[in-house]
C-alpha cells in the first residue's frame, strides 16, 4: 500500500518519513497538513487499514455546506507522516513547506464504514482542532483519457457549520508548533524563529519568501496555548423589567433563557464558573467545564446563561432544576447542559466594561469564533424587537432581553438592559406550607412572600407545578427549617394550618396577574433558584419601556433639507438618519478612538477640511482626550462614545469619520494595522482586487489573519487587527518593510512610495496610516465623494463579485444592516493575535 509513496521520494533529500505500514496505536486519526508545493493545497489524511489514506484538497476545507471543494485522491501515507512538518526541498516530488493545520480524530458516521471509499463516497465526523462535525467525501465520474481520481468534499449542515471559508482565513498557525508558514519556510536549520530576522534581514526575507509565492494564494490564525491568571468575580449587569419592547436602531434584542445566569472565567486549563452572587460552582458545572477547557481560551471573563431543555426543545428552568438534583458526571442527552455566551467583561488583562454593548459583543463573537455546542453565542438583532418578542411567545420561550448598543457594562440593574416577559415570572421566598389530605402529597401548598419595605410581605399561595420528586425534595428541604412564628403577616384564615419555615428558600413560578390585594393568581411553581438569596427576592414592577431615541432626538439637526450630495441629491437629514442607523455597526470600530473629521458645512462640492480639535462647539455628546504632540506640549483631540455624539458631528457639518489606530484608554498601544491600496489612474479595480488578496495572503504566510473594506473610493484597505503591547515605532517599522518587501518583489505591481511620479502603472501600498497621530476611514463612514459612497467591510470570498470600491451609498442602509448580519461577516475586523516580534 506504500509502494507508491516509496517509489516517489529520495529519503536521502527529503526529511519525509520512509513508509512503513504500521499501526501507530492513535484510534482513528485524521490530520490535515497545508501544503505549499506547486500549488498551494491542504492534504486530508484519514487513517484506515494502517495508512493514511490522502486527498489534496485544492481550496482547504470549508465549513460552509454550499461549497463543495475539489479533492484529488493521492498515494497512501504512512502513519508516522501524522507529525511531519517543514519544508520539502525543491525539485522533490511535492516540494514546498508543509504545516500541520489539523489534527484529530475521525469515525465513519453510524451505519458506514470506511469500506464504502471502494465505493466512491464516505459520509463521516472528524472531531479537530479546526474541523468538526459531518463531512462527505464523494468520487467524481471520471472524464475520458482523465488519470487522477477527483473526488468533492463536503460539509454537511449541522452545529459546526458556518457561512463562508473562515477556516482557511482565520487558521493560519501550525496545532503543532504554532509556526506561520513564512516561519517554517525559513527554518532550514531547524530553529527558524521570526524574532531571529531583524531589520534588513527580515526585508530580505520578506522579498524572498513574496517572490517565492508571487503567483500562489494563501489564507490566518490558530490562538497559542493559553496562560494566565483566572479573572476574578465581578458583580453581574441586571435588566430592568418593562412592559414593551424599546424601538429603533439604538438597541439590540437577545433570547432572554431560562436558566442560570453564570460568568466564566477562564484562563486556558483553568475554568471557574460563578453564579450572578459570586458562588462558585464549578463543580456543578463539570461537563461544560470540559468543554470551555478545550477551547484553550485566554484569560477572559464571559457573561452568559447556563440551560437545559424541555421536551419542546426550548431553555426549561424546571428541566435545569432536575439536572442539578441528580448530578451529572456525563454530559448525555437526558442531563445535556448548554452555555449561551452574551458578553465579555475581560480579555487579557484588559477591562472591556467601558466599552459599548455592541463593540463588547463584537469581541466575544471573536473570541468564541471557534466555539462548538454545547458552548454557544448568543445571538441578537438591531431593531426588530418586536418581531423578535413575538417569535418568542409563539414558541412558548420566556421572552427578551433589550439592550442599548451604545451603553457600558455597569454592573448593576439599569435600564441600559430591559427585559421584556411573555409570561409573568417572579421570584418568591417561601414562608411555609399547608398539609395535604392527599397521603401521596407531602403538602397541599406553599405560602409565598417578598421583600418590601424592610419586611416580608404574604403573597399569595401556589399548590400546583410539583411533581413527585419535587414534592418529596422540598418536604425534606422544608423540615429542616421548621419555625413556630410566621415570618410575614397575615390573617388568621390565611394562617389556619400553615407550618411555618425559615425564609430561606427562594422560588421561581409563573402566574397570571397579582389580585387586588397583592396575591398571586394562577401560580405554579418551576424550581427552586440556588443563586439568589432570600433579602434580594423583591417584587418586579414593569417600567415603561425606555425610548433610545429620546437622547438622540436631544441632537437637534438642522437644516435637515441642505443638499450635502449635489450629484444624487441626498440631504444633510439624510445623512444623519443613516449615521444613527447604522451607529451598531460603525461604534464597535469607532467609540472610544481619537478621530479626525472630515466637515463639508456647505456640502462636499464646497469647502471641506479635516478636522481633530474643538474647543468645545461640538457640544457635551463630543469627547475630548489631551494627547502629547512632537513638540512635547498636548492637544485635546476628538473622540465619540456614542450615537449621539456621531450625530452631534454631522450636526456640525461632518461627513467622514477617520479614526486612529489605538483608543483613548492608551493611545500609546496600537491596535489597528491597515495597509491602503490606492491605485494609479489607469489602473481598473481588477488589479486593485488581485493586489488585496495578494496582500492577504503574504500576511497569512507570516500567521495574521486580515479583513477585506471596500473604501468607499478607489481602493481596498487590509485591515489587520492586533493585540496591544507593541509600540507605534514598533507598528510602523513593521507595516513600512512588509510593504517595501512586496514593492521590492514586484517592483512592476507595487510602490511602497507615496510619490505621484513613482505610481505610474502601480498600486501605491500606503502604510503610512500605521504611524502615530495618522488616520484611516472608519468602516460605514460615508465618504465624502460623488453619490454619498459608504466604506464599507467584506468578506474575502466576496471581493471578486464586485466592480468597484464603492458600491453601497447612504441610501442602502436596511441593506447594510442585513449584510452586517451574515454569519460570512461574522468577527469582521476582530482577531487575537499579536504583531510579529522582528
Amino acid at each position: 500500500m506504500l509502494a507508491e509513496y516509496n517509489r516517489k521520494r529520495d529519503f536521502t533529500r527529503t526529511a519525509e518519513p520512509a513508509g512503513k505500514q504500521a499501526d501507530d496505536g492513535a484510534g482513528n486519526r485524521f490530520i490535515v497538513q497545508k501544503h505549499d508545493a506547486t500549488r498551494l493545497h491542504w492534504d486530508l489524511r484519514l487513517k484506515v487499514d494502517g495508512v493514511l489514506k490522502s486527498w489534496a484538497v485544492t481550496r482547504g476545507p470549508s465549513p460552509d455546506p454550499s461549497d463543495k471543494r475539489l479533492a484529488v485522491r493521492t498515494e497512501d501515507h504512512p502513519l508516522s507522516y501524522a507529525e511531519f512538518e517543514g519544508v520539502i526541498p525543491k525539485g522533490e516530488y511535492g516540494g514546498g513547506t508543509v504545516m500541520l493545520w489539523d489534527r484529530g480524530t475521525w469515525a465513519p458516521i453510524a451505519g458506514k464504514s470506511a469500506a464504502d471509499l471502494k465505493d466512491g463516497h464516505l459520509h463521516f465526523t472528524v472531531q479537530g482542532e479546526r474541523m468538526q462535525g459531518e463531512w462527505l467525501l464523494i468520487r467524481l465520474k471520471p472524464r475520458p483519457g482523465e488519470k487522477r481520481e477527483n473526488w468533492l468534499l463536503r460539509k454537511i449542515a449541522d452545529a459546526h457549520a458556518q457561512e463562508g471559508d473562515v477556516l482557511v482565513e482565520r487558521c493560519l498557525t501550525s496545532v503543532l508548533t504554532g509556526r506561520s508558514m513564512a516561519e517554517i519556510a525559513a527554518d532550514t536549520a531547524g530553529e527558524y524563529s521570526l524574532a531571529g530576522k531583524k531589520g534588513d534581514a527580515f526585508t530580505a526575507e520578506m522579498t524572498q519568501a513574496a517572490k517565492r509565492n508571487a503567483t500562489k494564494a494563501r489564507p490566518a490564525p490558530k490562538r497559542k496555548a493559553a496562560a494566565g491568571k483566572l479573572p476574578a468575580f465581578r458583580p453581574p449587569q441586571l435588566a430592568t423589567l418593562v412592559d414593551s419592547v424599546p424601538a429603533g436602531n439604538g438597541w439590540l434584542h437577545e433570547i432572554k433563557f431560562d436558566g442560570y445566569r453564570a460568568l466564566i472565567a477562564a484562563a486556558g486549563q483553568k475554568v471557574a464558573v460563578h453564579t450572578r452572587n459570586g458562588k462558585d460552582w464549578t463543580d456543578k458545572f463539570a461537563p461544560l467545564v470540559a468543554h470551555l477547557q478545550a477551547l484553550d481560551l485566554p484569560p477572559c471573563l464571559i457573561d452568559g446563561e447556563i440551560v437545559a431543555y424541555g421536551k419542546d426543545g426550548n431553555p426549561d428552568f424546571s428541566s435545569l432544576q432536575a439536572v442539578l438534583k441528580r448530578g451529572h458526571g456525563s454530559q448525555t442527552d437526558k442531563d445535556a447542559l448548554s452555555f449561551h455566551a452574551f458578553d465579555l467583561l475581560e480579555l487579557e488583562d484588559e477591562d472591556l466594561s467601558g466599552l459599548t454593548n455592541i463593540e463588547r459583543k463584537e469581541r466575544l463573537e471573536a473570541l468564541l469564533a471557534t466555539a462548538t455546542p454545547p458552548i454557544h453565542l448568543a445571538d441578537h438583532v438591531i431593531g426588530a424587537g418586536e418581531k423578535l418578542f413575538g417569535a418568542m411567545c409563539k414558541a412558548g420561550q420566556e421572552g427578551i432581553i433589550s439592550k442599548r448598543i451604545d451603553a457600558k457594562y455597569s454592573g448593576a440593574r439599569s435600564k441600559a438592559w430591559v427585559k421584556v416577559k411573555c409570561t409573568r415570572r417572579q421570584e418568591f421566598v417561601i414562608i411555609g406550607w399547608k398539609k395535604s389530605t392527599a397521603r401521596a402529597r407531602p403538602f397541599a401548598s406553599l405560602l409565598m412572600a417578598q421583600n418590601e419595605g424592610g419586611k416580608l410581605v404574604y403573597k399569595g399561595n401556589v399548590g400546583t407545578g410539583f411533581g413527585a420528586d419535587t414534592l418529596a425534595d422540598l418536604a425534606d428541604r422544608m423540615a429542616k427549617l421548621v419555625r413556630k412564628t410566621a415570618p410575614a403577616e397575615l390573617d388568621r384564615v390565611a394562617s389556619r394550618g400553615v407550618t411555618w419555615v425559615e425564609p430561606e428558600l427562594v422560588a421561581e413560578i409563573a402566574f397570571a396577574e397579582f389580585t387586588a390585594d397583592g396575591s398571586v393568581r394562577h401560580g405554579s411553581f418551576l424550581g427552586l433558584r440556588g443563586d439568589k438569596p432570600a433579602v434580594e427576592v423583591v417584587p418586579e414592577v414593569a417600567e415603561p419601556a425606555p425610548d433610545a431615541q429620546a437622547e438622540l432626538e436631544a441632537v437637534t439637526i438642522s437644516s435637515r433639507d441642505r443638499v450635502i450630495f449635489p450629484e444624487s441629491g441626498q440631504t444633510k437629514g439624510q445623512l444623519a438618519d443613516y449615521y444613527a442607523t447604522v451607529a451598531p455597526l460603525l461604534l464597535p470600530f469607532a467609540a472610544a478612538r481619537p478621530i479626525s473629521l472630515v466637515r463639508c458645512p456647505q456640502g462636499r462640492a464646497k469647502k471641506c477640511f479635516f478636522q481633530k480639535h474643538d474647543s468645545g462647539s461640538f457640544g457635551g455628546h463630543v469627547h475630548h482626550v489631551p494627547i502629547r504632540e512632537k513638540d512635547g506640549g498636548s492637544e485635546d483631540y476628538l473622540y465619540t462614545e456614542d450615537a449621539a455624539g456621531l450625530l452631534a458631528c454631522v450636526q456640525m457639518g461632518t461627513i467622514e469619520f477617520h479614526g486612529w489606530g489605538s483608543r483613548v484608554a492608551d493611545v500609546e498601544a496600537p491596535d489597528r494595522m491597515v495597509f491602503d491600496l490606492d491605485p494609479d489612474e489607469g489602473l481598473d479595480f481588477e488589479a486593485v482586487k488581485l493586489a488585496a488578496t495578494d496582500i492577504r495572503d503574504r500576511l497569512a504566510d507570516i500567521g495574521l489573519a486580515s479583513f477585506a473594506m471596500l473604501s468607499g473610493g478607489k481602493g481596498v484597505h487590509v485591515v489587520v487587527p492586533l493585540t496591544t503591547g507593541h509600540s507605534w515605532d514598533a507598528h510602523k517599522d513593521f507595516s513600512k518593510r512588509f510593504a517595501e518587501a512586496l514593492s521590492m518583489a514586484e517592483p512592476e505591481r507595487f510602490t511602497a512610495n507615496m510619490s505621484k511620479a513613482k505610481r505610474t502603472g502601480r498600486i501605491f501600498i500606503d502604510y503610512l496610516r500605521n504611524q502615530r497621530g495618522s488616520t484611516a476611514v472608519m468602516p460605514y463612514s460615508a465618504r465624502a465623494r460623488a453619490g454619498a459612497p459608504v466604506a464599507v467591510p467584506i468578506a474575502w470570498a466576496e471581493l471578486a463579485g464586485f466592480a468597484d470600491a464603492h458600491p453601497f451609498s447612504i441610501s442602502d442602509t436596511k441593506k447594510l444592516l442585513t449584510r452586517a448580519r451574515a454569519k460570512a461577516l461574522a468577527g469582521w475586523g476582530h482577531a487575537e493575535q499579536a504583531l510579529p516580534a522582528i
